[in-house]
């Protein structure tokens, strides 16, 4: 047998007594439970699986990416010696737009945080 009635000692109808009491238990819910998809701005509904955050600076974002790339080179390099002709040529080819590219990463750190020595010179 169920008891479909409601607790008649709480009063369902008045707002909380102790105005501190309730934001404390509300920063304590929000602090634990993830927020609703109602919390979220319009403008973050975006469906990306990765995201850079705004607030890296270029530096790191260049180094990030070169290293990224030193990584890909190393990866081409090391599946090149493993294949056979035509698809070893695709491989060193992908290789040489990633050496490249380092190049290219390289200038732009160049620019944005220039060398102790070359700035001197």
């Amino acid at each position: 047998m169920s008891n479909k009635s409601r607790n008649p000692f709480v009063d369902h109808k008045t707002a909380p007594v102790d105005t501190k009491l309730h934001m404390a238990a509300q920063r304590a819910i929000h602090h634990c439970l993830p927020e609703s998809d109602d919390a979220i701005p319009v403008d973050q509904r975006v469906n990306k699986l990765f995201s850079v955050s705004p607030n890296v600076d270029t530096e790191t974002l260049l180094a990030n990416a070169a290293e990224n790339l030193e990584s890909a080179n190393q990866m081409a390099a090391s599946l090149a010696f493993d294949l056979e002709d035509p698809h070893r040529a695709i491989v060193l080819g992908i290789q040489q737009l990633i050496d490249l590219s380092v190049l290219l990463v390289d200038r732009a750190q160049e620019q944005v945080a220039p060398a102790a020595g070359t700035a001197a010179a």
